[in-house]
């Protein structure tokens, strides 16, 4: 197959499907085709027959804009249901070919690309997971895991912060096995990136530790693919290669020019472009037989691999069926019966913080689990989120399961994202609850792809106290319940952290965020088993008529229960209704919520030291809040509480005024 029309048919699918969709990016295909195809074609292990072959090599386009290319690729090499048609649907309701790449709809789609950058965070997550998982099951005799992860991006993807945050961390680790290939075309949506990008890139990615190549003819399919070949022979560094092209080659009034990036070329270009390149055959969506024949030679190549890697496992599995078995349950991410059985709810009655609960958790769970792994960025100490005696990931130990993530929460968590896609591990990440503004981009792609990332966010309110209101949540737990698909815990005390703890693991499909108090919270003697259903009635004062209901989160629940006694003494009833979730509770029946929160006592009071925002659709057009919706104050943390009114006495005032409407 003669290499220079096999990439040039990725450049003809790719555009008549922006152009049949009138919408697309049609600049990156024409310019970085030819990468993409020596990179699947002779450098990169994949099987079309079977997209999720364990052992398969990664690729990551960060440049999720191309997405185009990509599916053109898939197609060409026979990827199951990415046809002709798929293309022909490109950017429509309910294709498989949607603008942006997106996990779990495509096969061959291994992340959900969009914002540049986020790609590339992903990619030295999935290299992270394949040198842990290499160094935990392979023998001198058989390398299980033994595989690349690549990223294509071009100089957005390299603007953006997130990719100095990740590859600065790649290469203090040694990630010999992350190769990144560079589209430098040198232009942007607003033009030349002269206008805002001039560094050297190739000196910024030798200073962060990365092996670096250069091409400088982005046509030259053999040149790329020779480069990528020194980039695997350097395996003590990750990679980065630099390859020059031309956005929107072949369309003369276009090339190189910002015009070609986000718009259609015109149907009138479609034939420029086919008599540019030489391509002989207007039909549009058209690619002859022979190119087809050969594109599927090599989609049968990869094929064997993943059949011949199959045999290896099952070799493996007679040879060491200890280490087979645990592979298996690496793989399915299995939980023994015991992990979360009686045993796991009995504790010590005692008030404590709860970052220091969940500290204590975490490692019950790390004997249990030994897939789990995670870390923090630079907080582990105050977080409570590293797993005692279980190492620390690095280029000398790679079988350490703490992470040392620097100060990098947003490339943390794309990397948290990036074991997950990886599969055969658990991620957690950890920081302080302010800090998931830093985070909270790679938390909405976590919560699109049903990625369940763990997030150990402490310090969770004005309880922080000295460190001042820069340090001091208000808004965050409203802006992550906004998010579809998260689920925000905010535990009171230990029972309910540790269910917090359950259902987080053994939830496959969200991602759960855990805010965790610095301070002391007592023990609940109310809080108990329906505390999984995200919230639930803790206490009840005074019976007979119900007056009036408190909702509360955390740290607030233990004054509103005092608040509930207090007005008890006053001839109210008063229910406390304990929230720490209160996206699991908006999933539950109606009758339960009912229950919980009967529709007749309007008369209802949100306590949380956050944001009124998320409280609105319980409390009603009648009710009352004790919450935050203004900055903190510097001081110590109990001062804090009484200035802002979290006491018994003016929740129990705002309860008397509610009833009183």
């Amino acid at each position: 197959m003669n290499k220079a029309r096999a990439a040039d048919a990725i450049r003809i699918l790719s555009v008549d499907a922006v152009q049949r969709a009138n919408s697309g990016h049609p600049g990156f295909p024409l310019g970085a085709a030819p990468i993409i195809y020596a990179l699947f074609s002779e450098q990169m292990d994949h099987a079309p027959g079977d997209p999720s072959w364990f052992d398969r090599d990664r690729f990551v386009l960060s440049a999720g804009h191309g997405s185009a290319m990509l599916y053109s690729t898939l197609h060409l090499f026979g990827y199951p249901k990415v046809t002709i048609e798929e293309l022909k649907r490109f950017r429509q309701l309910d294709s498989l070919t949607p603008g942006h790449p997106e996990y779990a709809l495509t096969p061959g789609v291994e992340a959900t690309t969009g914002p540049l950058g986020a790609g590339m965070g992903m990619a030295v997550g999935m290299a992270i997971a394949e040198a842990h998982l290499a160094a935990v099951f392979n023998k001198d005799d058989c390398r299980l895991i033994d595989h690349y992860t690549f990223a294509l991006g071009g100089e957005g993807c390299l603007m953006e912060g997130i990719s100095s945050e990740v590859f600065s961390l790649a290469g203090t680790l040694g990630l010999g096995k992350l190769i990144v290939l560079f589209d430098s075309n040198d232009i942007t949506i607003e033009g030349p990136t002269s206008m805002a990008f001039t560094e050297d890139v190739t000196k910024r990615m030798e200073s962060f530790g990365f092996g670096v190549f250069e091409v400088e003819d982005g046509n030259d399919a053999d040149r790329i693919a020779e480069a990528i070949a020194a980039a695997k022979a350097d395996a003590t560094r990750p990679s980065f290669i630099k390859i020059r092209t031309t956005i929107g080659h072949g369309v003369p009034d276009r090339a190189g020019t910002a015009k070609s990036h986000g718009e259609p070329v015109g149907e009138a270009n479609l034939d420029v472009l086919r008599e540019s390149l030489g391509w002989e055959y207007s039909e549009r969506f058209y690619v002859p037989d022979d190119i087809y024949d050969g594109y599927r030679a090599l989609a049968a190549a990869g094929d064997e691999k993943a059949a011949s890697w199959s045999a290896l496992l099952t070799s493996y599995k007679e040879q060491y069926p200890d280490d087979g078995a645990l592979f298996e349950r690496y793989l399915s991410g299995d939980i023994p019966p015991e992990t979360f059985g009686e045993a796991y709810f009995e504790f010590e009655p005692k008030a404590d913080a709860s970052r220091a609960i969940s500290g204590r958790i975490l490692n019950e769970l790390a004997e249990k689990l030994p897939y789990l792994i995670g870390g923090s960025a630079d907080l582990g100490p105050s977080n409570k989120s590293t797993m005692n005696g279980s190492g620390y990931f690095s280029e000398d130990d790679r079988t350490g399961r703490n992470l040392h993530f620097g100060v990098r929460e947003l490339g943390m968590t794309a990397i948290g994202n990036g074991i997950l896609l990886h599969g055969g591990l658990r991620s957690y990440v950890a920081t302080f609850f302010v800090f998931a503004d830093y985070m909270k981009p790679m938390l909405r792609l976590s919560a699109l792809m049903g990625l369940p990332l763990i997030g150990i966010l402490t310090h969770d309110s004005i309880g922080v106290g000295e460190d001042g209101p820069t340090h001091e949540p208000v808004e965050q737990l409203a802006m992550l319940r906004a998010t579809p698909n998260i689920n925000v815990f905010r535990p009171a005390d230990e029972y309910e952290t540790r269910v917090a703890w359950k259902q987080a693991i053994e939830n496959t499909g969200t991602p759960s965020i855990f805010a965790l108090t610095r301070q002391n919270l007592p023990v609940l003697e109310g809080s108990g088993p329906d505390a999984r259903k995200g919230a639930y009635v803790i206490e009840t004062e005074a019976g007979g008529k119900l007056d009036a209901i408190i909702v509360a989160s955390g740290s607030e629940v233990a004054p509103s229960i005092a608040a509930a006694k207090l007005l008890a003494t006053e001839g109210f009833g008063v229910r406390v209704v304990s929230v720490p979730c209160l996206d699991i509770f908006e999933q539950q029946s109606a009758e339960y919520r009912e229950n919980v929160l009967p529709a007749a006592v309007t008369a209802r009071v949100a306590v949380e030291a956050g944001s009124s925002q998320s409280w609105g659709k319980i409390v009603g057009p009648v009710g009352g809040y004790v919450t935050m919706d203004r900055f903190g104050e510097s001081a110590p943390a109990a001062q804090l509480f009484d200035l802002f009114g979290f006491t018994a006495e003016n929740i129990a005032e705002k309860v008397r005024d509610v009833v009183g409407r």
